[in-house]
């Protein structure tokens, strides 16, 4: 007679938060065969943990970012940080947080007239984010800065670039507040995550104290338009009290217009 009886090590037992996997794209409620997990979520984490390293390491396609700013008629000009390349950038953070001295002099030499509002685009450690939401996002931002009158300088378009830079290229735009946008370090579930991080009165030695941050921009996460209202909100209130950083909280729900 045939031996019928399941071979206990290839039955996937079932999680019993089975159900709730559909409302998340985090690693939840996986179950097991035997004593690991099926093959099946083997398999989605190598995919997953692929994604992650391709999104820190593909190629930062700046022209392209280039030309969605300039169709939405902003300025932009092209700038690097001291890493010179991708490796020096991952191994050495504080490389990144530096302009070379050719485009800090560049900047200084545009003579551009004073700002409300300075824009920085970095690819960070997802330069997939960057290309999936930099351009959507400004697109959304820039009706509502318009509502208050609020100006907007020249974009700096950053290689190889972290959060801090901002600080450097906002004071050399002499720009009251600067919201840099930037790729965040991607997860295992979140590969096209954008951070927004706003500086009021950017210059080079500020800390992460002295910023607010939004985090997890994009369609799974926080959606754009409210990503945007919220950034208005902020730039608004940083503006009018003269701060941002820890001084500074959202004492209200930022809400889409018109809703």
């Amino acid at each position: 007679m045939t031996d019928t009886t399941p071979d206990p090590v290839n039955v996937v037992t079932l999680d019993p938060w089975e159900a709730l996997r559909r409302h998340t794209d985090a690693s939840i409620a996986l179950g097991r065969a035997g004593a690991s997990l099926p093959t099946a979520h083997v398999l989605r984490f190598s995919y997953a943990h692929a994604s992650a390293r391709d999104a820190v390491h593909i190629p930062f396609d700046r022209e392209a970012l280039r030309a969605g700013l300039s169709g939405l008629g902003l300025m932009n000009v092209p700038v690097s940080s001291r890493a010179e390349t991708r490796q020096t950038y991952l191994a050495r953070p504080d490389l990144g947080r530096r302009l070379t001295a050719e485009d800090a002099a560049r900047l200084a030499a545009l003579g551009s007239a004073p700002c409300d509002v300075a824009i920085v685009v970095a690819d960070g450690l997802s330069s997939t984010a960057i290309a999936a939401n930099a351009v959507p996002f400004i697109a959304d931002l820039l009706p509502l800065l318009k509502t208050e009158g609020l100006s907007v300088g020249p974009v700096a378009v950053v290689e190889n670039g972290r959060v801090a830079i901002g600080d450097e290229i906002g004071a050399a735009l002499k720009a009251r507040l600067v919201l840099v946008l930037i790729g965040e370090r991607p997860g295992l579930s979140s590969v096209d995550s954008l951070g927004a991080y706003l500086t009021y009165g950017p210059k080079p030695g500020l800390s992460d104290a002295d910023r607010n941050c939004i985090s997890n921009i994009r369609e799974a996460g926080l959606k754009l338009p409210l990503a945007a209202a919220k950034a208005f909100w902020l730039i608004r209130e940083a503006l009018k009290r003269k701060l941002t950083g820890v001084d500074l909280k959202e004492e209200q729900q930022a809400a889409l217009p018109g809703s």
